[in-house]
């Protein structure tokens, strides 16, 4: 408890930091210096922010103090813990790690539980990959590298467009939704989940737009041009290097 009450001390001063330019209308990644120094983030966090680029993508995404923001598949919570910094004490994250995730491997449940108790902003939440049972209307909610998965064949047809459906509904009118995943070639839709942890840009925009979102920008901040796409993302000769593409949409007002 003692801890939490450090931390939320901390993320009060990191949150003071931000607020000067959360008014601005188009934030930078320096706005997010404060949050990336955040000395509860792990050292093994840190390292992998030269290839995350953590500030570009709080920036692209529009992330504010205050904001009650969603991490839809938290995994280890790298993002969830820089998201608790930038939205600062008087904002929420709540970090979805969905049940079918924790049933193949429990140590998802005890990393969510860790960033959970680490901090008082967050709230892990746990449920259904295609019903995340976010609270109220977030601002925002990033996910990163995962809605491939949705169409991964142990999981039945049709659950990538309940998802979206379910994300659509979680945000509040004006919201934004940014997808960051693996390309796949144009054209092949989804069908390259499964063998290669890829999707088709354009598979994501069709499914997303068909929920009621609607396309405002693209970012080239983890384009890889030299990736052939044909490779699974795992492959050594590839891992760490695929090309992504990073979408933001609006719920319409």
């Amino acid at each position: 408890m003692h801890l939490r009450k450090a931390h939320l001390a901390a993320l009060a001063v990191l949150g003071l930091a931000l607020s000067g330019c959360a008014e601005t209308r188009q934030l930078s990644a320096a706005s997010y210096a404060a949050a990336l120094a955040d000395p509860a983030r792990p050292a093994a966090d840190v390292a992998r922010d030269a290839a995350r680029h953590p500030g570009e993508l709080l920036a692209f995404a529009g992330i504010k103090p205050g904001q009650m923001v969603g991490d839809y598949v938290m995994g280890g919570g790298y993002l969830t813990r820089v998201l608790a910094a930038a939205v600062g004490p008087g904002g929420r994250v709540y970090a979805f790690q969905p049940a079918e995730f924790i049933a193949f491997r429990k140590e998802y449940a005890a990393e969510q539980k860790v960033v959970d108790d680490a901090y008082a902003n967050v709230d892990g939440i746990t449920g259904p990959f295609a019903a995340p049972p976010f609270p109220g209307k977030l601002d925002v909610i990033i996910t990163v590298q995962n809605f491939h998965d949705l169409y991964l064949k142990p999981f039945p047809a049709g659950t990538g467009a309940r998802a979206s459906k379910a994300l659509f509904a979680a945000l509040k009118p004006g919201g934004t939704l940014v997808v960051v995943d693996h390309s796949a070639a144009a054209g092949s839709g989804t069908s390259l989940a499964d063998r290669l942890h890829r999707i088709d840009r354009q598979a994501v925009i069709d499914e997303l737009t068909g929920a009621g979102f609607k396309l405002e920008a693209s970012s080239e901040l983890y384009a890889r041009p030299a990736d052939p796409r044909t490779a699974n993302v795992f492959d050594p000769v590839i891992r760490g290097q695929t090309d992504q593409f990073t979408l933001r949409f609006r719920k319409p007002k």
